[in-house]
């Protein structure tokens, strides 16, 4: 009985929650300067709190725009749940690219609007204008989160990444990109094995509100975020050299994450990296 009233008690904050962030952010959008950036971060922030979600990070994100910095952050990260964004956007300062079917989702698209998502169709036909508008909001001085995976993976594995999402990173202004590896490794306070994994993840024909359900009834919950070193697009010849760079450093540090094993072998990750780039200029 400890369990369903568990994840009753956690919706019911969240929907309290959820109710009273929506008119202080839609007032923050209108102001000017950073308090629509800031709040939002607190919004997702605080629903992991609510989860029971513990979020532990390894590295520091790049400041981007909002910090001062002339160029604009792009945070390049595996995608495995719709956990992903409250995890990250509690972390970092920065908009969701989205496809725009979350934009039909009841509630949710509500939510993602006002965290100034940007969303896309992946039509060709839209392709130039999608970029265009990515490219637009990194020039007003947003961050972005970018998923190149194109869906939810099982959690086990990082599926390749698309060249085609790496094409803002040739805008003006180029922006640096940060890969981001996220590993949700432990549930009730123990390591989280393969078996327990598809608890996490959100995949295939899963609906989302059965998934919370069966979420919501745990403790003990915990999801590694690992913030890689940035890297400059411009180091390397194509998109399609970025993209597989990129993804050889999320790989190997969800891979690392996956075992449990220490944390300073992500330096070797890093100087492998570094390799691939200096054979691209």
């Amino acid at each position: 009985m400890l369990r369903p009233a568990r994840a009753i008690r956690r919706l019911v904050m969240i929907l309290l929650w959820t109710l009273f962030a929506v008119p202080v952010q839609a007032v923050c959008i209108l102001l000017p300067g950073r308090p629509k950036v800031v709040f939002a971060r607190t919004y997702w922030s605080v629903f992991c709190r609510i989860m029971g979600l513990h979020v532990q990070v390894a590295g520091q994100p790049i400041p981007g725009a909002h910090g001062g910095s002339r160029r604009p952050a792009v945070f390049v990260s595996n995608h495995s749940s719709w956990l992903d964004i409250p995890v990250l956007g509690g972390r970092l300062e920065a908009c969701f690219i989205s496809k725009d079917d979350v934009a039909r989702w009841p509630v949710v698209s509500t939510i993602a609007r006002l965290g100034r998502t940007v969303f896309i169709s992946r039509q060709r036909t839209t392709t130039r204008q999608e970029r265009d508008s990515m490219i637009g909001r990194l020039a007003e001085g947003d961050n972005l989160v970018l998923f190149p995976e194109g869906t939810t993976s099982d959690g086990s594995r990082v599926l390749p990444f698309r060249s085609a999402f790496f094409a803002i990173a040739g805008g003006d202004p180029c922006p640096l990109i940060q890969p981001v590896s996220v590993v949700y490794d432990r549930l009730g306070g123990l390591p989280a094995g393969r078996a327990c994994r598809p608890l996490f993840a959100w995949y295939g024909d899963m609906d989302i509100a059965s998934h919370f359900w069966r979420l919501a009834q745990h403790r003990g919950l915990r999801v590694t975020v690992l913030l890689h070193p940035p890297l400059d697009p411009a180091r390397f010849g194509n998109r399609k050299a970025l993209a597989e760079a990129i993804w050889a450093t999320v790989a190997d540090g969800a891979a690392t994450l996956r075992q449990n094993r220490p944390t300073s072998t992500f330096d070797l990750n890093a100087m492998r990296v570094e390799g691939l780039a200096s054979r691209q200029v």
